[in-house]
């Protein structure tokens, strides 16, 4: 009864209104703290490829433990992280998808209170909802095809992922939503619980949305730096034919690539 009551009125028999909305609302932005740095160290593992493909090669060999073993079962370490990262990426998803306008009445309030107010950062959420719906399907299938194919992560063999078939398109649409969600993301996330606050709320936020730019900006050339040497790689291997023979990377316990 309490829980028709509650449906009804939006407050509980004593009065009291529900803590899960709260307890959600903790979920989810827990789940984005962890998705936003994730991202940042990503990037900055892909970006390795900008030294050499002997350093993106060796990255892959550190985080799959192969200085343990030289197994190619060590491959599976990397499907399990990425079927980790896809399962906060759900929860995160459907945790968000409850704020966002579901007829066209909310559509209708969302546009007039935007026009009214002209603020800004109500302008970001509305990018943020727009880059997460892009990346519920794009990050699912780039998350899908690191879990089923962990054992084919090389320089030689992404490159070629990512020249052929027309995937740079589907990685450059990819990267602009991530930085973007991510950055405006842990930017509203300092906001929310008031971190780096400090004794001036107003000044912080005018610091945070700076460095936010800042950070956007810098993952976001990062990224198409680290495309562009992935395309130049997969170009090459394509004009000398040397993706023909491109093996499975296989590196053993001494660091030696093979």
């Amino acid at each position: 009864m309490n829980k028709q009551i509650e449906g009804f009125l939006g407050i509980g028999e004593g009065g009291r209104k529900s803590r899960i909305p709260a307890r959600l609302d903790l979920i989810q932005s827990g789940t984005g703290l962890i998705l936003g740095l994730f991202m940042w160290l990503h990037m900055l593992f892909v970006a390795t490829i900008l030294i050499s493909q002997s350093a993106f090669d060796s990255i892959v060999h550190l985080l799959e433990l192969r200085f343990i073993s030289d197994s190619p079962f060590m491959s599976y370490i990397t499907s399990f992280l990425a079927a980790c990262v896809l399962i906060i990426f759900f929860v995160h998803a459907a945790l968000g998808m409850r704020k966002m306008p579901i007829n066209f009445r909310q559509w209708q309030i969302y546009r007039a209170h935007t026009a009214r107010m002209k603020h800004e950062d109500t302008t970001l959420w509305w990018v943020q909802a727009c880059t997460g719906f892009i990346m519920f399907f794009l990050g699912s299938a780039h998350l899908i095809i690191i879990v089923t194919n962990a054992d084919k992560i090389s320089a030689d063999l992404s490159a070629q992922r990512v020249f052929s078939h027309f995937m740079w398109l589907f990685y450059l649409v990819l990267l602009f939503a991530v930085e973007l969600h991510g950055s405006i993301g842990l930017y509203r996330l300092c906001v929310k619980w008031g971190w780096f606050e400090g004794k001036d709320a107003k000044e912080s936020r005018k610091k945070l949305k700076k460095a936010k730019w800042f950070l956007s900006i810098f993952f976001l050339v990062l990224g198409l730096l680290s495309l562009a040497a992935f395309l130049k790689i997969g170009y090459n291997n394509y004009a000398t034919g040397d993706w023909k023979t491109a093996q499975v990377l296989q590196i053993n316990s001494d660091g030696v690539r093979v």
